[in-house]
């Protein structure tokens, strides 16, 4: 066996991923339910690879006993994740993910005692907004005296994959907050102004459920947290999904830088900002979650729920090329 599966490797992120793995030489085999598509993938990369469906759990087992890491790629994750991180624990094998739905990371809450005792780490997450937005976060946090609430945003360039598109699908409907430490749904969410530090100035963002409201508290131990997005105009589509093509082209993606805004406010009062930059958010998510999982390899490793932050540092960003933080 190999020391790192990934799993839902032919999908768009998944792929990418699985590039960069073999680009820089780790020990990984690709999984995932599709033959065909895994075998053509694995001949191109020259990796092996395991054609299994995450509903036999006597083969998942197999699959999981001798792995180190498990790297989820394999969305809606409210499909995957649950049965994912139970084998993990059974097999005592770290499970890493990328993603975006607030379920995944309240199921990774109520599996935090029986992961320890196994002593495996679960770490939703290690791509995508969670890896952006906490070490932004985590940054301007560090620089304000009695920190009280953040509001922090991503502004989402370019279009969307049709598995994220699908994932989206189902997260939550509702609008939350969190609010004294308790997820709160809001009655009439109110859009908010960010300045992305982009040259454009204040531009709305609407509120929305992403799990960095998790998150972030965690990671810092702030109860009162809001999560906003502002889209450009073709990020969220519409329509049939299914009909949606993989994803943005490498040109596409390359032309669609991500940024993000963070506003804390201190006890006393008083707000401090921070803009962070960085690549399109799949460029980034196939990137971070390889270099996530390549530090789990060399044993950067809490037993548990997680958080990048918590696990990396806050720095852990900075490996992401053409990525900085500007704190105001």
């Amino acid at each position: 066996m190999v020391s790192l599966i990934i799993y839902g490797a032919t999908g768009y992120t998944g792929r990418m991923a699985s590039e960069h793995a073999k680009s820089i030489g780790l020990d990984f085999a690709l999984a995932g339910r599709s033959e065909q598509n895994l075998q053509d993938l694995a001949s191109r990369l020259d990796v092996p690879y395991y054609a299994f469906d995450l509903s036999d759990q006597e083969i998942v087992d197999s699959m999981l006993k001798d792995t180190s890491v498990v790297l989820n790629c394999a969305g809606p994750y409210v499909r995957t994740a649950k049965t994912l991180m139970e084998a993990c624990i059974r097999n005592r094998t770290q499970y890493l993910d990328i993603s975006a739905e607030i379920g995944t990371y309240q199921q990774a809450q109520e599996y935090d005692t029986a992961a320890q005792e196994a002593g495996i780490m679960l770490l939703p997450g290690c791509g995508g907004s969670v890896a952006m937005l906490g070490c932004l976060a985590s940054h301007v946090i560090g620089q304000v005296e009695n920190p009280k609430s953040i509001d922090i945003a991503l502004h989402v360039t370019g279009s969307m994959s049709r598995g994220s598109a699908l994932s989206a699908s189902n997260m939550t409907s509702g609008c939350l907050r969190l609010v004294d430490g308790n997820l709160v749904e809001q009655e009439n969410p109110q859009t908010t102004t960010f300045n992305f530090g982009d040259g454009k100035g204040n531009v709305p963002s609407f509120p929305v459920t992403l799990p960095d409201l998790l998150t972030i508290s965690k990671s810092s131990g702030l109860i009162n947290i809001g999560t906003f997005v502002h889209a450009s105009s073709d990020s969220f589509p519409t329509g049939d999904l299914d009909q949606l093509p993989d994803g943005p082209t490498a040109e596409q993606r390359d032309a669609a830088p991500y940024h993000a805004a963070a506003v804390v406010t201190s006890e006393e009062g008083f707000s401090y900002r921070a803009v962070l930059h960085t690549v399109n958010g799949y460029s980034f998510t196939g990137l971070a979650s390889v270099e996530a999982a390549r530090r789990v390899l060399e044993k950067e490793a809490k037993p548990g729920f997680q958080t990048p932050v918590l696990v990396f540092g806050k720095d852990f960003i900075r490996a992401i090329p053409n990525t900085e933080i500007i704190e105001d």
